[in-house]
């Protein structure tokens, strides 16, 4: 049975964290009402607040980020509208990556193990050149690897390993992605 008065009582924040919430509940408003093509303007929002961002990101104004200080994200990946990036652990979305809109990063648990629930933050890593489709689950400590794809409303509570598509619920395997010349020139230029 759950021990919801010790769930409660525990500190699952510290102080830091939570001053880095207030400030981001503050600053949110910037980053939704933003116009959707001030991409740059977003992204500075969010390494203001400890974000690793690289080179031409795109993260859409109504895209979630929980905790932008957990957020790394590659150079030329993008985070699709409406997506929600759940990061209590660190989330890392490779160069080139997609998060299509209305996916779903969860890098957030509870140990139901214990009576207390306590919360765990496992990491989630999404490859390079990786794609989670519209409405797909990533599920906490999940990788999914370069060039895979999780399809449109998956749910992928394992790892995808790299270069393979990933389907239903749960996620599974279908088969193998095979790079593109184009985009291997591209990567190789």
């Amino acid at each position: 049975m759950l021990d919801v008065e010790q769930n409660r009582h525990a500190q699952k924040y510290s102080p830091n964290e939570m001053r880095r919430r207030v400030c981001w509940m503050l600053l949110q408003p910037l980053f939704r009402f933003s116009p959707r093509p001030c991409f740059a303007w977003r992204n500075f929002l969010l390494r203001l607040l400890g974000a690793q961002v690289g080179r031409d990101v795109h993260i859409y104004n109504s895209a979630t980020i929980y905790y932008p200080w957990e957020l790394v994200a590659g150079d030329e990946c993008a985070i699709g509208e409406q997506a929600f990036i759940y990061n209590l652990g660190r989330v890392t979305i490779g160069a080139r990556a997609t998060v299509s809109h209305r996916a779903h990063l969860c890098a957030g648990t509870h140990d139901y193990t214990q009576l207390h629930f306590p919360l765990l933050r496992p990491p989630i890593v999404i490859g390079e050149r990786a794609w989670i489709c519209a409405e797909a689950f990533v599920g906490p400590g999940v990788t999914v690897g370069e060039g895979a794809i999780v399809g449109a409303g998956a749910v992928a509570m394992t790892d995808v390993e790299p270069w393979m598509i990933a389907v239903g619920n749960p996620a599974r395997a279908i088969k193998r992605r095979e790079e593109s010349e184009g985009a291997r020139m591209k990567a190789e230029g």
